[in-house]
């Protein structure tokens, strides 16, 4: 039987099927992207797919803390249209 892959979601601090959560990348230049597929190069961060732990991670600015650069809204726009 093959093993799924699971990751920690960085709000909920929850283990969940990847599938089940966005994943946000900073590459080495510092750039901020939602990573759809998963597979961008650089440090990611998971967060559930629901609206108020997105909304929880752009309060408490803990993407900005674990991936060390300010994130836009835009990225944070993004994540609640993916979702929906």
């Amino acid at each position: 039987m093959k093993k799924l892959p699971e990751r920690t979601c960085v709000i909920t601090k929850e283990k969940t099927l990847k599938k089940d959560l966005i994943r946000v990348v900073r590459d080495k230049q510092g750039n901020v992207q939602v990573d759809i597929t998963g597979k961008a190069n650089g440090r990611g961060a998971y967060l559930k797919k629901d609206p108020s732990v997105i909304n929880k991670a752009r309060t408490t600015k803990a993407l900005e803390k674990i991936l060390e650069v300010p994130i836009p809204d835009y990225i944070y726009d993004e994540m609640l249209n993916i979702i929906k």
